[in-house]
């Protein structure tokens, strides 16, 4: 299995499938690059190089207890990029990657990247207060922490519901679909799956959004209970200078079924554009 060290010390696990013009995915927490294992094959199918790597602290990668910020977080992604030697990179990012992917872009990835995609992604900030009422609740935030220190593998269970819409009248998610949620995210350093709560909600990446000069799609479910899209993908494309903001009706924060297979076919088209 492919890893390549950080300038830090972390070996970070990565997957690098096919030839022509690079794609690389970010996920979202608590998951790892196997939450992409659809778009890899298809994007390969579809004639791309498909990388996807797993955060540090998660998946296969190192169980470090640093670093577990937005900028380290892109910092590595670039030395990735930079470690594989890729031009004209696509960036796709979902929730906390969607960050990762934005800061990279805007900070890190000048003359390298070619366009980039958030899917349910965190910027500009998702922490409620008094310049962003429509944000997540610091109580609601310090919830997740407790639940993850107190028995991260029962929250992870119930956490798969809501991330994936289970919860919604004539919403059927499979128990393969919550097993693979949790599985993924039992392989997280319990210290990075704490301290990235913070990187993700309290990462003020308005800035960020402003200095992105290729174009950007966004993407979002309007029933998405884990990123309010208010806070999210309705500000972002207010910030952005080449975007597109396309919202899904019904899906959920979490990618999968009708709102993936579509998503997908978004994707391929605004890269071919």
């Amino acid at each position: 299995m492919p890893y390549f060290t950080t300038t830090d010390g972390a070996e970070i696990f990565y997957t690098d499938q096919g030839t022509g013009q690079p794609i690389v995915l970010s996920h979202g927490w608590p998951l790892s690059s196997d939450a992409w294992q659809v778009e890899i094959k298809r994007f390969y199918d579809a004639g791309y190089r498909v990388i996807a790597h797993d955060r540090r602290g998660h998946g296969r990668s190192s169980k470090v207890a640093t670093g577990h910020d937005m900028t380290t977080y892109a910092k590595n992604l670039a030395e990735l990029i930079e470690h594989l030697d890729l031009h004209d990179v696509v960036v796709i990012g979902h929730s906390t990657g969607g960050g990762e992917v934005v800061r990279y872009a805007a900070q890190f990835g000048k003359g390298r990247v070619a366009k980039v995609v958030t899917a349910g992604a965190v910027p500009p900030i998702m922490l409620k207060s008094e310049s962003n009422p429509e944000g997540t609740p610091i109580e609601d935030l310090d919830g997740i922490r407790t639940n993850v220190l107190k028995d991260r593998s029962q929250f992870w269970l119930d956490l798969a519901v809501p991330f994936y819409g289970g919860n919604r009248p004539g919403v059927d998610v499979s128990e393969g679909l919550k097993e693979d949620f949790w599985r993924q995210g039992m392989l997280v350093n319990l210290i990075a799956a704490y301290d990235c709560v913070k990187a993700f909600s309290e990462t003020d990446q308005a800035d960020d959004l402003k200095a992105i000069d290729v174009p950007i799609f966004i993407a979002q479910g309007d029933d998405d209970q884990i990123v309010p899209i208010a806070a999210a993908a309705k500000k972002s494309i207010e910030l952005v200078k080449h975007g597109t903001l396309k919202v899904y009706p019904g899906a959920s924060h979490g990618i999968w079924g009708a709102y993936q297979d579509e998503l997908d076919q978004d994707i391929l088209a605004f890269i071919a554009k």
